[in-house]
């Protein structure tokens, strides 16, 4: 197994048509988040959420057909409405996995948001792909229901 910083890691980008701000608040906001963290046809039951730096997080995943599984990690940055990056490990870990470094990077558009998605480092490309099919399939589920309603409400 080779281990190469500039391969094993993940990088995605997408256009939102929300402000930064709305954005933001869907990866921060538990209830937000539950809309749409996973792929296709998961649920989260369970968002917790201490956003801090060093503060907490835990997912609870639910796949269609399949046992609930929950990832967690620390908070290492957290600038709103632009910079969110968390540690992101898997409880109950494949053999392959490691911790990663998830960091989001919102940039103003005006009416909409560049959405930058870098992760890593993976220890194997196995994962690396994994990985990218769960963040593409989330975003699209996030460009939908930011797609689908005006906005991702107000307090």
């Amino acid at each position: 197994m080779t281990e190469d910083a500039g391969e094993l890691t993940l990088h995605l980008e997408r256009v939102l048509p929300a402000p930064r701000s709305l954005v933001f608040r869907a990866h921060t906001d538990p209830g937000e988040l539950a809309k749409w963290w996973g792929p296709k046809g998961f649920t989260a039951p369970s968002v917790q959420l201490d956003l801090c730096v060093g503060g907490s997080y835990r997912i609870a995943m639910q796949p269609p057909g399949g046992d609930l599984f929950c990832l967690s990690g620390q908070f290492r940055e957290v600038d709103p409405p632009s910079r969110l990056a968390y540690t992101f490990r898997w409880e109950e870990p494949d053999p392959d996995d490691r911790e990663t470094v998830v960091t989001i990077s919102l940039r103003d558009l005006g009416e909409s948001t560049e959405l930058i998605v870098d992760q890593g480092v993976f220890a194997t490309e196995g994962r690396r792909a994994l990985h990218e099919q769960g963040w593409t399939e989330a975003l699209d589920r996030l460009q939908e229901l930011i797609s689908s309603r005006e906005s991702l409400g107000h307090d």
